[in-house]
């Protein structure tokens, strides 16, 4: 275990220490429906999701945004760290994260994707991508030597970072060959020529933004999960072999045929 996870494991301990408080100090056990209304009158002003139980009585799980604490049964004691089962030795927190950052895939509208397949295409794999992101052209070089994997590339410019971004973006998607002039761009800096044509490029902005995918690139897998940054091949490579849904790739598509 890693300092900041002991440090985060002794911080649950004191959160604990708390949660042992004598009787007068404490407030009955509440279920989550009422651990939640009891949050909302203690504090007003804040804006709180979901309360679930935790294996660790007396302590539950809160969301508050894009924040995930832990608090106890009084409402006063909060804990902005992870939550470990040292005998299985699992940070419950991370998974946590991981299962509340999963996207439904099969809502994906893919047909507003480059669509490259390669080998058998039994994996797949989606990527948001920005054309002038250097971490993107990174991601591009790793994935080259990905094989039987179906990739759906989402072009999302991001204006405010590259303000050329979104012609370019516009340019790939109006070329003869998508994918081969999505390559010549990010494999070998080439200019594409510039073109008009109908273009999901705006839509795929608002995708972006209803799945809370605030940066490029990211990838997702078959069964939801988000991967963030310029992972290597090898991290994609685990990563993608932990979806058993990856399998049935091509049958998830909704794209039109090209």
């Amino acid at each position: 275990m890693t300092m900041n996870s002991l440090r985060s494991a002794i911080c649950l301990c004191m959160l604990g220490a708390a949660i042992s408080l004598p009787a007068a100090a404490q407030t009955s056990a509440a279920t989550p429906a009422s651990m939640a209304e009891r949050l909302q009158a203690l504090y007003p002003a804040t804006r709180f999701g979901a309360v679930n139980a935790t294996p660790w009585p007396g302590v539950y799980e809160v969301l508050m945004g894009a924040n995930l604490a832990y608090v106890d049964a009084t409402g006063r004691y909060f804990l902005f760290g992870h939550f470990y089962d040292m005998e299985t030795q699992r940070d419950l927190t991370a998974e946590r994260k991981e299962s509340l950052a999963r996207i439904e895939f099969s809502s994906l509208p893919l047909a507003d994707a480059l669509k490259e397949v390669r080998g058998t295409g039994a994996r797949t794999l989606v990527i948001f991508s920005d054309p002038d992101c250097p971490y993107c052209r990174r991601l591009e070089a790793e994935t080259k030597g990905l094989s039987d994997i179906t990739i759906y590339t989402f072009l999302m410019p991001i204006a405010s970072l590259h303000p050329e971004a979104r012609s370019k973006a516009i340019a790939v998607w109006c070329s003869e060959n998508r994918v081969a002039a999505w390559h010549a761009l990010m494999w070998r800096d080439e200019k594409i020529p510039a073109g008009e044509c109908p273009h999901p490029i705006d839509r795929n902005i608002a995708l972006a933004d209803r799945l809370g995918v605030s940066g490029t690139p990211t990838l997702a897998a078959a069964d939801g999960r988000v991967l963030a940054g310029a992972a290597s091949s090898a991290q994609i490579e685990a990563w993608l072999a932990r979806s058993a849904a990856s399998a049935v790739g091509p049958a998830l598509e909704k794209d039109a045929a090209r």
